[in-house]
Order: structure tokens, then sequence, then C-alpha cells
């Protein structure tokens, strides 16, 4: 099984949302989500206030294709728009350690960097969400 939910604010910059090039970089963005199609995940661009954020959610039986495309789409978003921030909890049973089986990782987006951080709230799986 493979687990992901999570959700990035789209930002040029961490200074302005916008330094000029927003718009064809959304453009980018939603024709490249356009072309996901999990069959049991989605990807979406909303927008919320006038701010743009990414949705992604799925549960697949096991880490594949939808695993490598939603990297894909983060080192784009990250390298597109490096003032963008959101979060991103994953989990799988074939996951490298860390953090391993039974547990939840974290990828954290911030001023176009990603950091995999390890999960304080739902990990480890047994006993906290699961007997």
């Amino acid at each position: 099984m493979y687990e992901f939910h999570g959700w990035f604010g789209i930002a040029e910059s961490p200074e302005e949302s916008d330094t000029g090039s927003l718009e064809a970089g959304i453009a980018e963005l939603e024709a490249r989500i356009a072309r996901i199609a999990w069959a049991t995940g989605e990807a979406a661009l909303k927008v919320y206030n006038g701010e743009h954020f990414v949705l992604v959610n799925g549960l697949v039986n096991r880490r594949r294709d939808e695993a490598e495309e939603l990297e894909a789409l983060l080192r784009h978003i990250a390298a597109r728009f490096p003032g963008s921030w959101g979060l991103l909890y994953e989990r799988s049973a074939d996951m490298d350690v860390p953090p391993g089986q039974g547990a939840f990782r974290v990828r954290v987006m911030a001023r176009g960097e990603l950091r995999d951080r390890p999960d304080p709230f739902l990990s480890p799986v047994r006993p906290v969400i699961e007997d």
C-alpha cells in the first residue's frame, strides 16, 4: 500500500507570490497536473482567496508510477516556484528507511527545498492509529 496526502501553496518568491511570471507558471502547472491520471488518487490546482494551492491525495496498492509522478511534480513546484511551501504525508509498506515500514514520512517544502522529516503525530502507525 502507498498512501499520500499533501498541500502546497504556490509562490514565486518568499517575499511575493507573483514576481511577474506567476500567470505563465500557473498555466504550465495546470497543464502538468491535467496530464496526471491516477486511478486511486488525485492532484488538483485550487484557488482560495486569490492564492494557488496544489492538493494531492491517494491510496494505491503499492508504490509505482504515482510515487514517481508525485516526486516529479513536487520537484517541479520547488524549482519553478521557489517561494512555495507545504507538506506531504506519505507511507508505504516498502518505503526506504527512514522511516521504514509502519511510519509516515513528512516531506516539507519551504523556499524551493524539499526535506524529509520524521512524523511526530501518526507514527509509529502501530499503536498510534492501528492495533
